[in-house]
């Protein structure tokens, strides 16, 4: 169609907050609603549960909206099938012939590959890390589950066959937009730079309110962040999209709070997508009215051979028990505790780590300034361990640090829960069953990419020292943003100014030695660094600071969501100019 399609966002990952369908249905008119609930993070959770394999609440969310989406026409495409997509579109046929409502639904298969791997592995495929590009035969756990990344063009077959409800399992997250738009605009699957624009726009709004001004790091400027709306991209078609919300809803879409949300989780200038490699450096952002931010500039190149595999093994369990100091000798009562632990796990095969949080205050004025938590996390091959960790714990009230105590009304930790790792496989993406299933029956088949190229990230040079210049010592927060996330076990974090006299100096302080100043954490790890000049925006990965992945690392921060604000409360040299 000649008009932009709008997309609506509902959800942003599994736990967003339940009501955000109806606050949508209540918002502007919107062509396609989109919900994201998964993540590496969220489909080890999946992953660690029995059944069933996708999300039970999104029944709960559309059961009263039923009549009304028939009603306008307005079509609904979830990634919430999890691991049994067929099982939710069989809910979902379920849920509107109970009221009476006529809705096709279909559904989107092919990503659970967790039967095929022995198959995949005797036929050449050795789903390789990757990180590391060791083969998944070196692993030495056993997988299960296996969900391959699916692209959009499956989303858009099953619009195009009338679908009002599509129900997919582990597309990307931009795929839900993608795939609407390119159903719209009837795209081809070579449109490389309308494609790159629809990914783009659907990376902006996968996570609901981030675009809106929620987990922002200019929150205090937002109005109505109590309880930020969610986001609606106008595809247009040529790929370029204005970014927006309901006009009822709180939260704020600007130039900044986008920025934020294109920095974040990527690894890179260039976004890999199983249907288009999007370049993120050419996109330019500009803003064309009160809460509409235009998203244009995009570039695109074919996809990757492969794309990605997320395997999930468990590799044991896991506890997690909280303690509390107060007042004088906080690090030596950390180490008492982090000694005593040692002596209780002593030769039991338990991997822990003790952190400090906080720091008293000098001279504190209530009991809690001066108190400071203490966590102590345990893993183990069996659960027996953890449990003995657990009461060896319980006996130290006598016999460790003075002050010693834990909260009493918060429930803690006393059965060891599953510990799921993750591998991030690469797999040639002609070895994927990307498939449509029809309400009817009927299947469709979504072909392959017809090209392919090997993505490469272009290499940014470190930048030249800092002249002299009179400066003022303070937080690097208070002149710059920074957005942070994970992808496996890489944390990574954009930084970047609003104010364009800024950024040359921004540029020039943040080289790779000046980060792992920052981060005394990142000292010895591999840390990749890119330019956006378009975005004015420094960008790093910090590869293997989550371990292996978010659901098996023993950090306080498992997903690396805190490590731009942390780097923001760090001093830095600023010039006087632009400390006004």
């Amino acid at each position: 169609m000649a008009r932009a399609v709008r997309v609506a966002g509902f959800s942003g990952y599994l736990g967003d907050r339940r009501g955000a369908l109806d606050e949508a249905m209540a918002g502007d008119p919107v062509d396609v609603l989109i919900g994201d609930y998964l993540a590496e993070f969220t489909m080890a959770m999946l992953a660690a549960r029995s059944s069933p394999g996708y999300v039970t609440y999104f029944l709960d969310q559309l059961r009263p909206h039923l009549a009304e989406l028939a009603e306008r026409g307005c079509r609904v495409v979830v990634n919430a099938g999890g691991s049994d997509p067929a099982g939710l579109a069989a809910a979902v046929r379920a849920l509107a012939a109970e009221a009476g409502v006529r809705l096709r639904v279909a559904h989107v298969e092919g990503d659970d590959v967790l039967s095929a791997v022995d198959e995949l592995r005797a036929a050449g495929h050795e789903l390789r890390n990757a990180d590391t590009a060791a083969p998944l035969s070196e692993w030495g756990a056993e997988p299960v589950a296996a969900h391959a990344y699916l692209g959009g063009w499956g989303i858009a077959a099953a619009l195009g066959e009338g679908a009002d409800v599509v129900v997919c399992g582990r597309v990307t997250d931009a795929s839900l937009t993608a795939g609407a738009a390119a159903w719209w605009h009837g795209w081809r699957s070579t449109d490389w730079d309308r494609l790159a624009g629809a990914v783009v726009a659907g990376h902006v709004i996968e996570c609901g309110p981030h675009a809106v001004g929620g987990n922002f790091s200019g929150f205090t400027g937002i109005p109505g962040v109590v309880h930020p709306g969610f986001p609606v991209a106008e595809v247009a078609a040529d790929g370029s999209a204005v970014i927006t919300k309901h006009a009822r809803d709180g939260g704020a879409v600007t130039v900044d709070t986008v920025t934020a949300q294109l920095l974040y989780e990527i690894q890179g200038p260039r976004y890999l997508n199983p249907d288009v490699t999007a370049h993120l450096d050419t996109v330019r952002l500009r803003e064309v009215g009160p809460n509409r931010v235009e998203v244009s500039g995009a570039e695109g190149s074919p996809p990757p051979p492969t794309t990605k595999v997320a395997v999930f093994a468990p590799i044991g369990h896991q506890i997690v028990h909280t303690l509390h100091a107060t007042g004088l000798d906080v690090a030596d009562k950390t180490e008492l505790i982090r000694a005593q632990v040692a002596e209780l796990v002593a030769g039991q095969g338990v991997e822990f780590d003790v952190t400090a949080l906080g720091t008293a205050a000098e001279d504190p004025e209530t009991q809690w300034e001066a108190t400071v938590q203490i966590r102590v996390m345990a893993t183990a091959p069996e659960p027996e361990p953890l449990r003995r960790l657990v009461a060896g714990l319980g006996g130290l009230y006598l016999s460790s640090f003075p002050g010693f105590y834990a909260d009493s009304a918060a429930r803690q930790a006393a059965t060891p829960g599953r510990r799921i790792a993750y591998w991030p496989a690469l797999l040639s993406a002609e070895a994927v069953p990307h498939e449509v299933v029809l309400d009817d029956g009927v299947r469709i088949p979504v072909a392959p990419p017809v090209e392919t190229a090997e993505p490469v990230q272009p290499v940014h040079p470190e930048p030249e020292p800092l002249p002299s210049a009179r400066t003022r010592r303070m937080p690097l927060g208070r002149v710059a943003h920074a957005r942070s996330g994970d992808k496996g076990g890489n944390s990574n974090v954009g930084i970047w100014v609003a104010d364009p006299d800024a950024w040359p100096w921004l540029r020039r302080l943040l080289s790779t030695d000046e980060l792992r100043r920052l981060m005394p954490e990142a000292k010895h790890l591999d840390v990749v660094r890119h330019e956006f000049p378009h975005l004015r925006a420094v960008h790093f990965v910090l590869r293997g600071l989550l371990g292996t992945g978010g659901s098996s690392n023993l950090r306080v921060d498992p997903i690396g969501k805190a490590v731009g604000e942390f780097l923001r409360a760090r001093h830095v040299d600023v010039p006087v100019e632009l400390t006004r």
